[in-house]
């Protein structure tokens, strides 16, 4: 394609006349509402510029990356987009650098390997929304936490919860609980929470359930609701305010919080820095952030 593109500037024509650039984007977690959404902004932003955009869904099988980024290097994509844990594909993103494809992570990890990854700032909602659990329950209690330390983005946010309710010498950590996420979470999660307040039954002997992302709030919520525990005072937060949880703050029950990321803006700021790459321009920045917003009754429904 570069050569292409030599080639017709040298006959004073433009690239895009001629061919559509082919990007790859590679994800184990299109089940995930925000991967879909930032999938979607991309897109929608390649689209625009007549990009032909092939989305591959490994439904959850990690190692199967490596293998869809070898296919795509010899589709000879111009780029690819991942979102996935860079450090678990190693091989496919060296296959990859030795073909000169730049490989770009959509809410990925750092790497070495990637141009530059686009993310939302985890540290930060990690460390709001913890707060937020420690500052409701007035410093004391129990807390159930729902992590997955499997993919970076998610990994970061379980690190900095437990560095803040380890800050409070009253709060413990009753459980840390990694869901199946294959089907989104909501399911695995319920089932989980349930078993732990069937070993908890005691009124007040859970204080909160924090979740690194919204899908297990939600099923801890329902597994609270159906167990006709909702009247306990149990605080519920996650992270990324999907259409799913605004409905449930704004309902006013357990669950008070979550983090607003900006998946459109995610995606759009991946194209933007996948068509930098492409161009051949250099990316300065490993890691960029989007901002962020907590969610509470206040402002779900806006």
């Amino acid at each position: 394609m570069k050569k292409l593109t030599l080639i017709l500037a040298i006959l004073g024509l433009g690239a895009s006349s001629a061919y559509a650039e082919k990007v790859a984007i590679i994800t184990p977690f299109l089940a995930q509402p925000g991967t879909q959404a930032y999938v979607k902004s991309f897109e929608e932003a390649a689209t625009a510029k007549g990009w032909e955009v092939n989305v591959i869904d490994t439904a959850g099988d990690v190692a199967a990356v490596i293998s869809r980024i070898e296919d795509s290097v010899t589709q000879q994509v111009d780029a690819i987009v991942i979102n996935v844990d860079p450090s678990q594909i190693a091989a496919g993103l060296q296959t990859a650098a030795d073909a000169k494809i730049p490989v770009i992570g959509m809410d990925a990890g750092a790497d070495p390997l990637l141009v530059a990854n686009v993310t939302s700032n985890g540290y930060a909602m990690a460390a709001e929304t913890s707060v937020y659990v420690a500052n409701r329950i007035q410093g004391k209690g129990n807390v159930v936490m729902f992590v997955f330390d499997a993919f970076p983005p998610v990994q970061a946010r379980g690190v900095v919860a437990d560095a803040i309710f380890g800050n409070f010498p009253d709060i413990k950590v009753l459980d840390r609980v990694t869901p199946d996420v294959q089907d989104g979470g909501i399911a695995d999660s319920r089932a989980k929470m349930e078993a732990i307040l069937a070993a908890n039954p005691e009124p007040g002997s859970i204080a909160a359930v924090w979740a690194a992302w919204d899908q297990p709030a939600l099923g801890a919520l329902q597994a609270i609701e159906a167990a006709g525990r909702q009247n306990e005072g149990i605080v519920i937060t996650g992270i990324d305010a999907n259409p799913q949880a605004r409905d449930a703050i704004a309902a006013g029950g357990n669950f008070e919080a979550s983090m607003a990321q900006d998946f459109a803006g995610i995606g759009a700021a991946t194209f933007a820095v996948t068509a930098d790459a492409v161009a051949g321009k250099q990316v300065l920045a490993k890691i960029i952030y989007v901002p962020t917003v907590l969610i509470t009754a206040a402002n779900a429904a806006q």
